[in-house]
């Protein structure tokens, strides 16, 4: 197993390719754990078996570090544009919950005719060749094993190379793919006919190895000019291609649906996505869904992204959703950082967490949402009816009946048209003479295999599917673009111990700013610009601008360059506190016993931080034999005084979060003078702690010492102890 302190190191994933063979196949399902399954106090109804590593939500350290994991595949969808910089954020996105793992570049795959070799960068819009896909499975073996749950790898069998991709796939270990013919025909103009014969050979081989497959249905949605008037169509995609799957060989539990919600507030978003998603639910409730947000109204504004991605995985909690997509900016600013895939999968984690259980606690109003889901079916059988009456689905495209922008029946005459004769491969679909034989397995359409074979591949000794043997492996043909090349710079650096930020590739970089300028958009940007010039910065440009008011100010955020490289090995780290052993505080406490008062200074209600450090229960100093007199919130300074005075304190804790108008330094400064007015500073020891409290700082202003974010019970009980210690001589 890899050691938690070890990076991935692509030069030795490389390794051995050629020999290499995936551990497993097929997709694989979270194990959910019994409802009512108490974790650390808490019941829960919907969650799956724990990660043996893993990084818990933010506020996970108020709750003993526990990480729920929900009964939901949680999808990370990764757009470095190089393989070797995805395994990385692949292994981030896994410690954080992600089990499905999409990978998204610079083109589209349904463009590429072929199979291609090598590891060309930001080919085919997904790790497409078998260098990459044994590569990435390889690194997902290490990352799975040390998370302890499986990885599902996710690619797309699509294009005319569709069923060789099916192929490769099936023999390299892909776990999931989307596969869906209408997608080919309607956004990429593939002719029908060959688009439906592909994917049914494409289907067959994902079904050979238990590939789950989601379509792409949603995608009308996402094109439409009025999504929400397809909702309909949507109904009719999913129908079409899920039906088409079945009779290919694929097994229901392995079919998904991918829903998206049609829209996003400002119109009355949950009112109709709920409706949506129920009916949708309900009219396939045989097969699986995949929940995603539209990434038709992805902007550049990260906090915009995160509200709709909340309110779309409710729904996905409120009705059903076997995997839930993860969404971030990226797409609307074009800049793949890496903290927004993690961001993606700590909402999804976060809401449906949060939402345990949700269903046994609200009803669905029937007397509301019956109708409306009536209606939706009703439209939806009305154009299945209408295109067998025009002779077919074939007629039907190209009549243009999809992602036309009226509410069926209603038309605009916007659809898009497909001739059933016309597009990209079109007249490349050959009848079969009768004796046609293919002596490969899992083969779809007419097969004459001789009575006398016990499988249509034994003539040929076992086809590639079940003899690894027989596959062809080529390294590398492009000597200009290829991962040994991409990774020398990244091997030089780590040579050389130096370290230098990114946000798509190793080190490449590039850091984030923001921004506010009290200024009009125009202004505010060009003054961005410029601002982040003068401060060293190159190639600055903004990727986000959100208006506060057309000329009292605009938020931005920028993208700029860092033109230097930090070598590690002359950073100086943080000195970390020198801690007694809980053994020998407490030794200490019980011959020594200490008193403190504590206490949030001021017009200062946050109370959270100090009984952290206070009770048993997180760690607090309660815990090594302390006893502690809680004044409260918004206590004046003269009162933690007074109340040291009263209980005969040793100690007193301020706490101080509030910090305009350097109210934090008037406060503690107060309290200290006090302490000298009243003839007790040097008889008792003075802490104060908060977000943006430091040791300097609280020394400056007359306290003993001071404690900032990440401050623990046994930081401070380590501290009173040693200083109790000097006063006792």
């Amino acid at each position: 197993m890899l050691p938690v302190n070890e990076k991935l190191r692509v030069e030795e994933i490389l390794k051995d390719l050629e020999h290499y063979a995936p551990k497993r196949k097929g997709w694989t399902w979270r194990k959910k754990l019994p409802e009512g399954t108490k974790v650390d106090g808490f019941y829960y109804d919907e969650i799956s078996e724990p990660l043996k590593k893993s990084v818990g939500l933010p506020a996970s350290h108020y709750f003993d570090n526990i990480d729920p994991q929900p009964d939901p595949v949680i999808t990370s969808e990764i757009a470095s544009g190089r393989f070797e910089d995805d395994v990385r954020r692949m292994r981030m996105a896994a410690w954080h919950g992600a089990d499905h793992i999409m990978v998204i570049r610079t083109l589209g795959q349904s463009h590429i005719d072929g199979l291609i070799e090598g590891t060309p960068e930001g080919i085919g819009g997904i790790p497409i060749t078998r260098k990459q896909l044994r590569a990435t499975r390889k690194a997902l073996d290490i990352i799975e094993e040390e998370v302890g749950r499986p990885i599902n790898f996710h690619s797309y069998v699509s294009g005319v190379a569709g069923p060789e991709i099916a192929v490769l796939f099936a023999e390299e270990g892909v776990n999931g793919a989307h596969q869906d013919p209408q997608y080919n025909i309607l956004y990429r103009g593939i002719n029908p006919l060959r688009s439906f014969v592909d994917a049914a050979v494409a289907k067959k081989i994902m079904a050979s190895v238990d590939m789950l497959q989601i379509d792409g249905a949603h995608n009308a949605n996402a094109s439409a000019k009025k999504a929400w008037k397809v909702m309909p169509e949507l109904l009719v995609q999913h129908a079409i291609n899920c039906v088409f799957s079945v009779k290919a060989g694929m097994k229901k539990d392995l079919i998904s649906l991918s829903t998206v919600p049609p829209v996003v507030s400002p119109a009355p978003e949950f009112k109709l996505n709920f409706i949506y998603a129920l009916t949708v639910r309900e009219l396939f409730k045989e097969y699986r869904f995949r929940a995603q947000m539209n990434t038709r109204y992805i902007e550049s504004d990260l906090v915009d992204a995160t509200r709709i991605h909340v309110l779309d995985t409710l729904i996905s909690r409120l009705t059903k959703a076997d995997i839930q997509s993860t969404i971030t900016p990226d797409e609307g600013r074009n800049v793949p950082w890496h903290v927004n895939s993690i961001r993606g999968v700590e909402t999804a984690k976060h809401t449906l967490v949060a939402l345990d259980g949700i269903k046994d606690l609200l009803k669905v109003n029937e007397e509301v949402v019956r109708p409306n889901i009536r209606e939706l079916k009703m439209r939806a059988i009305l154009m299945m009816e209408e295109i067998l009456e025009v002779g077919g689905y074939f007629e039907a495209a190209e009549k243009g009946f999809f992602v036309d922008n009226g509410l069926y029946p209603e038309r605009n005459g916007d659809g898009i048209a497909r001739p059933k004769d016309g597009g990209i491969g079109a007249g490349t679909v050959i009848p079969r003479d009768a004796d046609y034989f293919a002596p490969v397995c899992e083969h779809f359409g007419y097969n004459r295999i001789p009575e006398d074979l016990s499988s249509p591949d034994e003539p040929i000794g076992a086809c590639t599917l079940h003899d690894r043997s027989k596959i062809k492996y080529i390294d590398e043909l492009d000597e200009s673009d290829n991962v040994n090349l991409r990774i020398t710079q990244q091997l030089e650096d780590r040579e050389k111990r130096l370290i230098s930020p990114e946000v798509e590739w190793w080190g490449d970089g590039w850091v984030q700013l923001d921004m506010t300028i009290p200024d009009d958009p125009e202004h505010s940007e060009a003054a961005a610009i410029e601002i982040a010039k003068r401060m060293g910065f190159t190639d600055p440009s903004v990727i986000s601008r959100t208006v506060l008011h057309p000329v009292e100010g605009t938020y931005l955020e920028l993208k700029a360059k860092v033109p230097f490289k930090i070598v590690r090995d002359s950073l100086q780290l943080p000195q970390k506190p020198d801690l007694l052993s809980e053994e020998e505080i407490t030794a200490f406490i019980d011959e020594h016993p200490m008193r403190v008062v504590a206490g949030t200074v001021g017009n200062d209600e946050h109370s959270v931080g100090i009984r952290e450090i206070l009770d048993i229960k997180h760690g607090g100093i309660e815990k090594f034999g302390f006893k502690y007199t809680y004044l409260g919130t918004s206590i004046p300074p003269e009162k933690f005084i007074d109340a040291a005075i009263e209980t005969g304190a040793d100690a007193i804790l301020v706490s101080t979060i509030i910090t305009h108008n350097e109210v934090h330094v008037d406060n503690m400064t107060k309290i200290a003078q006090l302490a000298v007015e009243k003839g007790v500073r040097d008889k008792v020891i003075i802490i104060s702690g908060g977000t943006q409290i430091t040791n300097d700082l609280a020394v400056s202003c007359g306290m003993d010492a001071g404690f900032g974010r990440g401050t623990k019970g046994i930081h401070v009980a380590s501290f009173l102890v040693k200083k109790k210690r000097e006063l006792l001589g």
